[in-house]
This record gives structure tokens, C-alpha cells and sequence, in this order.
């Protein structure tokens, strides 16, 4: 370390670590790992500017400034990934349910395949377990066009199945 800038400055990053820590837990919404990386990426720039911050009226006021900044920038950077680490297993898969996984994908990329109208109709009718007039309502369409909705949808569905429903057939 230059003397210039480390007059004070091991001193100074002792004594607020903690607490940069613990607002970087906070403004991490308890990522550990990423308050860590945060309190380090803050102390490293506020070392860089020591000699003017040294002298400024409140160098913690500026830490957590720095801190702060560099949490949202991190954030901007980042947003578009929503992994969060966790020390919680998700849920296990349900072992009765768990060998339909197959059907299930092949079901959701034929409903993909639908118009709008034609998913929704399907969802709201058969997924949801509505009544026509209660789809015809959430639609905002008539009771008859829905039922015709239906059946088109239904054959579209059959078509678009195939043979790849008879796999799954039960004897």
C-alpha cells in the first residue's frame, strides 16, 4: 500500500466491514454471498479514493454511498438473472405424478400450437374444470361460441396429438 493512501484506511475498513456487511445483507435480501462480494467491490473503490475521502466530513456516509450504488449497478447489470442462491431444496417431485412428465410437455407444446382463443378456451373449459357459460363470461364471448370453440379446439388438438397420446394409453 502506498503510504499516501493507507494512512487510516486498514483502520477504517476494520471498523465498518461489519456494518457495510450487514446493509449489504439487507439490500441483498440475504444473499451472503453476493454482500460479501459487495462489501469487497466497496472497501477496493473506497480505497482508491482514500486520500479525498480521508478528509471528507464522513467517509462511512461515503462507504455506504458506494455501497449502494454499486448494489443497484449490480442489479441493472444482473437483472435479467433471477437465480438466488438458498440453503432450501425445492420441493421433491411427487413420485405418482413424477412418470407423466413426458405427457405433460408434450400436452403444454400441442396447446402452444393452439390460436389464443382456442388455449384459452381449452384451459379455462377442461384445466380450469369451468362451466360454458363461466368461460363464455371470462371471454367475453357468447355461450355458442364457446361450445363451438370447443369442439374445433378439441379436434385441432387430436390432430396435432396423433399417435403420440397412444404411448401413454393405459390397458
Amino acid at each position: 500500500m502506498r503510504q499516501g493512501r493507507s494512512d487510516g484506511y486498514p483502520e477504517f475498513a476494520a471498523a465498518r466491514a461489519g456494518h457495510l456487511y450487514r446493509s449489504a445483507c439487507l439490500l441483498t435480501g440475504g444473499d451472503t454471498h453476493l454482500a460479501e462480494d459487495l462489501v469487497q467491490e466497496t472497501l477496493g473503490r473506497v480505497y482508491v479514493r482514500w486520500g479525498r475521502v480521508s478528509r471528507a466530513d464522513n467517509p462511512a456516509g461515503y462507504a455506504q454511498t458506494v455501497l449502494t450504488r454499486t448494489f443497484l449497478a449490480h442489479q441493472r447489470r444482473h437483472s435479467s438473472r433471477r437465480e438466488r442462491a438458498t440453503d432450501v431444496l425445492p420441493e421433491a417431485p411427487d413420485p405418482n405424478t413424477a412418470g407423466d412428465t413426458p405427457l405433460r410437455l408434450t400436452l403444454v407444446d400441442a396447446l402452444g400450437r393452439l390460436s389464443a382463443k382456442d388455449r384459452a378456451v381449452v384451459v379455462l373449459r377442461y384445466w380450469e374444470d369451468r362451466s360454458i357459460e363461466e368461460t363464455a363470461a371470462a371471454m367475453n364471448t357468447s355461450s355458442a361460441a364457446v361450445r363451438t370453440r370447443c369442439v374445433r379446439a378439441l379436434a385441432r388438438l387430436r390432430v396435432l396429438l396423433g399417435g403420440a397420446l397412444s404411448e401413454y394409453a393405459t390397458p
